[in-house]
């Protein structure tokens, strides 16, 4: 009998604790790891900020020049050319485009420019990006790509072979 109510004492304690309302994400992390033949890596934070959520970050070990930075439908970077986080992350089931058009998937977040250094940074405001729902970026992949983003060409901007990977996960609240 002792063993039953233990048992069940237990039971209740994680339901309730399973009850307790989460609170709000409002900061993830990407930590990118290189490809195969690849020396990219770095961090991208992911803010809520108003209506948006801002993206700020570094990486380093990139060719010079522009390269395209997509958060991908799955936080799965177990493929050795990083196919296993999907496509672009696109809820809405919009076209490729920019940062900043109108329509676009949400997982288009432009080009990262390099320095001849290796060394890119990226610092914006994305108001399509959300930590809730159905544009919930928590749990997907970034990616990082060996060549630009043309904003046009569907549906994945010719961006090339993924150079780094990353999986966004919730980030201990400052």
């Amino acid at each position: 009998m002792k063993t039953i109510a233990l048992v069940f004492a237990a039971g209740a304690a994680a339901a309730a604790a399973a009850a307790q309302p989460k609170p709000a994400v409002t900061h993830a992390i990407a930590v990118l790891i290189p490809g195969k033949d690849s020396k990219v890596a770095g961090t991208i934070h992911f803010k809520k900020e108003g209506t948006g959520v801002h993206v700020t970050g570094a990486l380093t070990g990139l060719a010079a020049g522009n390269h395209g930075f997509h958060i991908h439908e799955f936080g799965d970077c177990s493929a050795a050319d990083f196919t296993s986080a999907g496509g672009h992350f696109n809820p809405a089931g919009n076209p490729h485009g920019g940062p900043k058009d109108a329509k676009r998937h949400e997982g288009d977040m432009g080009n990262i420019e390099a320095t001849p250094d290796g060394n890119g940074t990226v610092d914006y405001v994305d108001s399509e990006l959300g930590f809730d729902g159905t544009k919930s970026i928590v749990g997907r992949g970034v990616i990082v790509h060996a060549n630009p983003d043309d904003f046009k060409t569907q549906p994945t901007g010719n961006a090339g072979g993924r150079v780094a990977c990353g999986v966004i996960g919730v980030a201990k609240a400052e």
